[in-house]
């Protein structure tokens, strides 16, 4: 591919995750306090909307990667979850009944849980064609969604809540625009698709690994539901809120940007297991009710964390991984993470929210994340073991 066109095409992709993510900022994090103030719901019918979504995507997440994998059409589908995203948005944003909220929730689930899995098998595609930095791209996403926090926050101070509904819908549809202009980075040949999933379910190290990735990426995306009200009760306004997200996810950017080169030095598994040892210590810290200012001040943490694990997680999935059914296997992989582990932080999170506090929510998350640090162990040991029998067979 000519110099011109990939400078071009990864410019596409970082306008890309800029404005998907720019969009996505600007309601999560805002959600869980516009339900809470605006909706007037309760702590349990919070947990409860918030955590309806990733149960969706447990469900429709495989089935987007399967149906990229069968019609070998990912940049088309793409566009249709982004639109369709859009627009649920504008819907979502004149309910107000918590049971019409429920069925809002379903179905902006179903039709964004494409966007992901999608996107990020396109661009990983892209980068090993052209020996890239996937980092260097997805770190866009991560400034957009800072920036979109604090705007939005801001924003929300002076005019109210509902207008991150509006923010979400119109950022969404400039991604729509650029995502036609992303490359379609098709497989060479067509997924057979028992046969790969029978594959993946006999591979030990991605069922594992998929363990790992409910238990520590679940409390990390919970925490976009519950961080505002966090911040909030420690003393906080809409705008701090912006504030703390700004800290925390425009962090994110510099991590990724070199996040090849850690992966390189000490491997994708290594990398994994210190960002989420960094989470574990955020977490348990959250417990002990630290003064706003020190929470600002720590949120560089999930700068490391985040911003390393999303990129040593893609590949690892990818590398153990049957090349035909890739793109499925990133999908069961982002339904895990974001989905089942999300829905299981975030609806308990919201019970323990409602019963005791949001400082024991966080306890929740640095528990679980612990146990997710513990199944990565295993990973890494049978990992070793696997390299090690490679390594004899070859020798002999």
């Amino acid at each position: 591919m000519p110099l011109q066109q990939q400078d071009s095409t990864k410019r596409n992709f970082s306008l890309y995750y800029f404005l998907t993510f720019l969009g996505l900022g600007s309601l999560y994090p805002l959600l869980a306090v516009y339900l809470d103030e605006v909706v007037g719901l309760t702590g349990s019918q919070i947990g409860t909307i918030l955590s309806i979504s990733p149960v969706v995507m447990i469900v429709i997440q495989p089935f987007w990667g399967i149906l990229s994998d069968w019609t070998q059409k990912p940049r088309l589908l793409l566009t249709i979850s982004i639109l369709l995203t859009s627009l649920t948005g504008l819907i979502y944003a004149q309910v107000d009944t918590f049971a019409i909220l429920m069925i809002m929730a379903i179905i902006l689930a179903a039709v964004q849980s494409g966007m992901t899995p999608l996107s990020d098998s396109l661009a990983l595609n892209y980068v090993q064609k052209v020996k890239g930095n996937y980092g260097s791209i997805r770190l866009w996403g991560a400034l957009g969604f800072a920036l979109a926090v604090i705007v939005a926050g801001w924003i929300a101070d002076y005019i109210g809540l509902s207008v991150i509904f509006y923010l979400f819908s119109g950022t969404l549809f400039l991604s729509f625009l650029f995502s036609w202009k992303l490359p379609e980075e098709n497989q060479a040949m067509k997924a057979n698709l028992f046969s790969g999933m029978s594959t993946l379910v006999k591979r030990p190290r991605y069922i594992l690994f998929l363990c790992t990735t409910f238990l520590v990426f679940g409390p990390i995306f919970a925490n976009n539901s519950y961080f505002g009200l966090f911040i909030k009760d420690i003393g906080g306004t809409l705008t701090g809120v912006g504030i703390a997200f700004l800290f925390a996810a425009g962090s994110e950017a510099p991590f990724m940007q070199f996040a090849n080169r850690f992966i390189e030095k000490i491997g994708m598994l290594q990398v994994l297991t210190l960002a989420a040892g960094v989470s574990m210590v955020r977490w348990f810290f959250y417990f002990f009710e630290p003064s706003l200012y020190l929470v600002y001040a720590t949120t560089i943490a999930q700068g490391f964390s985040v911003g390393l694990a999303i990129p040593a997680a893609l590949q690892y999935v990818r590398d153990v991984s049957p090349k035909e059914v890739q793109v499925t296997a990133v999908s069961i992989y982002a339904a895990v993470g974001s989905g089942l582990g999300a829905w299981f932080s975030t609806y308990f999170g919201g019970l323990i929210l409602q019963y005791h506090s949001i400082q024991q929510v966080y306890l929740f998350f640095g528990v679980l994340t612990t146990l997710g640090i513990s199944t990565l162990l295993i990973v890494m040991r049978l990992d070793f073991v696997k390299r090690r029998t490679a390594l004899q067979v070859k020798t002999e």
